[in-house]
C-alpha cells in the first residue's frame, strides 16, 4: 500500500504542479505579456479567463478517462492522464508573448490550457481508485488520503520554484524568461511520474469486474441516467474546496501584490507557508474519517469555511504577513478538513462499475462552479479601494451551498448509519453502495 500510495502522490502532485504553476503565473505575469492593450485590471482577468478554462476542461477530461478507466482499467488512465498534462505544461514555456505573434499567443494559451485541464480532469478519479479499490475497509480513508496531499506538494513546488527565481531575478529577467523555467522543469516531473507509475498493478476490483463481465458498456450515460443527483449533488459538496483553495492560492496573491503592496516574494512565502501546513495535517482528518464517518468530517469542514471567510479578508487585508499566513492557514485547515477525506468518500458513492466516471465527474464539476469563477469573480469584486467583503460574501455563500448539498448527501462508511433525507438521492447512493459490495465479495 504504501508503494501503491506514493506513486499516487507523485503523479497528482506533479499533475498538480503543472496545473498551479499555471496559476502563480497567471496572477503575476500573464496578463502583461499576453494582454497588453488592456488596463491592469482587465489584463488580470482575462489571463484568469484562460486561468478557469483550465477547469472548465476537467469535467471533459473525467468523461474521457473516466470512459477509459470503467472500460479499460484505473492504470492507462494514470499514465495517459499525467503525460497529457506534461506536455501541454511544457508547450505553455514555448509560447511567444503577445509582442512577437499577436493575437495568436492568447489563442495558444487558451488551447495549451484546456490540455492541461484535460488531463487533470482525468488524474484524480485514477490516483483515488488506484488507493482506494487497493486499501483495507477499515483504512481506505487514510490511504486515499496520499493523494489529496498531492495538490499542496505541487503547490509547494510550482511556488517553490517561482519564490527562488523571483528572488533571484530581477523583475526585467523573470517577466522576460524567469516564468517560463518552472513550466519546462514540468516536462523533467512528467518523466518521472511515468517511471514511478510503470509498474502499477490494475485495481483488484476492475480485474474482477473484467474477469466477471460486468463492466459498464456506457458509463457516463449509466451515471446521468441513474444518479443524476448524486452527481449534482457531489458537484456542489466540491466547490467550496475549490474556491477556498484558489482565493487563497492565486486571487489573494494577485490582490496583496497590486492593491496592497505586498511584495511578490513575500506573499508567495505566505501562500506556501498556509499551503505547507495544509499538507502536513491532511492525514489527521482522514483517520478521523476513518472512525467517524465520512459525512461529518465533510460538514464541518464546509461549516469552518463559511465561519472563517469574513475573517480571513480581514487578515489579508492588513497587509501584514504574519496575519495573512494566520487568515490563509485558517482557510485551508477548514478546506482540509473536508477535502482530505472526499478521496475515500465520492468512490464509495458510486459503484465500482461506473466509480471512475462518477467520482471523477462529480469532483470536477466542483472544479468548475468553485475554482474557475473565483478568481475572475474575487478580482471583480475586490476592484476598488475598500476592503473586499464582496469577496468574503461570495466565498461564504459557497460554502453554504457545499453544506447543504453535504447535509443531504448519505454516510457511505460501512460501521455508521446512513441517514435518510427524503430526497432519493440517499436511494441511488444506497444502492451504489450494495452494489460496491455485492461486486467486491464477488468470487474472481
Amino acid at each position: 500500500m504504501l508503494r501503491l500510495a506514493t506513486a499516487a502522490l507523485a503523479g497528482t502532485a506533479i499533475e498538480f504542479y503543472d496545473f498551479f504553476v499555471y496559476g502563480t503565473a497567471a496572477a503575476l505575469v500573464l496578463g502583461p505579456l499576453f494582454f497588453p492593450s488592456f488596463s491592469p485590471l482587465a489584463g488580470t482577468l482575462a489571463a484568469f479567463a484562460t486561468f478557469g478554462v483550465g477547469f472548465l476542461a476537467r469535467p471533459l477530461g473525467s468523461v474521457v478517462f473516466g470512459h477509459i478507466g470503467d472500460r479499460y482499467g484505473r492504470r492507462p488512465v494514470l499514465l495517459g492522464s499525467l503525460l497529457l498534462t506534461g506536455l501541454a505544461t511544457v508547450a505553455v514555456g514555448c509560447v511567444p508573448s503577445y509582442a512577437s505573434i499577436g493575437v495568436t499567443a492568447p489563442v495558444l494559451l487558451l488551447l495549451l490550457r484546456f490540455l492541461q485541464g484535460l488531463g487533470l480532469g482525468g488524474e484524480w478519479g485514477g490516483a483515488v481508485l488506484l488507493t482506494a479499490e487497493h486499501a483495507p475497509e477499515g483504512r481506505r480513508g487514510l490511504w486515499s488520503s496520499f493523494p489529496q496531499m498531492g495538490p499542496a506538494v505541487g503547490f509547494l513546488l510550482a511556488n517553490g520554484l517561482m519564490l527562488t527565481l523571483s528572488g533571484t531575478l530581477s523583475d526585467a529577467q523573470f517577466t522576460a524568461w524567469g516564468w517560463r523555467l518552472p513550466f519546462w522543469v514540468a516536462g523533467l516531473l512528467a518523466l518521472a511520474g511515468l517511471w514511478l507509475r510503470r509498474s502499477v498493478e490494475e485495481t483488484p476490483e476492475f480485474r474482477r469486474l473484467r474477469e466477471t463481465g460486468r463492466r459498464a458498456d456506457a458509463p457516463l450515460s449509466e451515471v446521468v441516467r441513474g444518479h443524476w443527483r448524486l452527481l449534482l449533488l457531489t458537484g456542489g459538496a466540491m466547490a467550496v474546496g475549490y474556491a477556498v483553495f484558489y482565493a487563497v492560492t492565486t486571487w489573494a496573491l494577485a490582490y496583496a501584490t497590486t492593491h496592497l503592496g505586498v511584495g511578490r516574494t513575500t506573499m508567495l512565502a505566505c501562500v506556501m507557508v498556509a499551503v505547507l501546513l495544509k499538507g502536513l495535517v491532511t492525514p489527521l482528518p482522514a483517520v478521523l474519517g476513518d472512525r467517524w464517518g465520512r459525512r461529518p468530517l465533510c460538514l464541518a469542514g464546509s461549516a469552518l469555511c463559511a465561519v472563517w471567510m469574513f475573517p480571513f479578508v480581514a487578515l489579508l487585508r492588513t497587509g501584514d504577513p504574519l496575519l495573512i499566513v494566520v487568515g490563509c492557514t485558517g482557510a485551508l485547515l477548514g478546506m482540509v478538513t473536508m477535502f482530505a477525506v472526499v478521496g475515500s468518500y465520492l468512490p464509495e458513492l458510486y459503484a465500482p462499475r461506473v466509480r471512475c466516471t462518477g467520482a471523477a465527474v462529480g469532483y470536477n464539476l466542483g472544479g468548475v462552479l468553485g475554482g474557475a469563477l473565483t478568481p475572475i469573480v474575487a478580482t471583480a469584486l475586490a476592484d476598488g479601494s475598500g476592503p473586499p467583503w464582496g469577496v468574503a460574501a461570495y466565498l461564504t455563500v459557497i460554502a453554504l451551498v457545499s453544506l447543504a448539498c453535504f447535509a443531504l448527501l448519505p454516510e457511505t462508511h460501512p460501521a455508521l448509519p446512513r441517514p435518510r433525507t427524503g430526497t432519493g438521492t440517499e436511494t441511488d447512493a444506497d444502492a451504489d453502495a450494495k452494489a460496491g459490495a455485492a461486486e467486491a465479495a464477488a468470487p474472481a
